[in-house]
């Protein structure tokens, strides 16, 4: 799935055009290197995102195209 996509399916970064928005700026890595928003996510990845001052690091733990808002936390655990 990309990046992007997951992101946003996740619920981690609200809407797709934001999250491609912050792949571009480069405020989003994957397994410590800066990822495009094209890029290719798995489980197990390692994602660090920033929001202004504030970094977020979590791990993938399973990757869906779809899911409802109560399960949108299972497919992440922040470390």
């Amino acid at each position: 799935m990309r990046l992007d996509k997951y992101l946003k399916v996740s619920r981690l970064i609200k809407r797709r055009t934001v999250a491609n928005e912050a792949c571009d700026a480069g405020r989003v890595m994957i397994n410590g290197k800066p990822a495009k928003a094209s890029a290719a996510v798995k489980a197990g990845d390692v994602l660090e995102i920033q929001f202004g001052t504030r970094t977020i690091r979590a791990e993938i733990l399973n990757v869906q195209e779809t899911v409802k808002k109560e399960a949108a936390q299972e497919m992440y655990r922040l470390l």
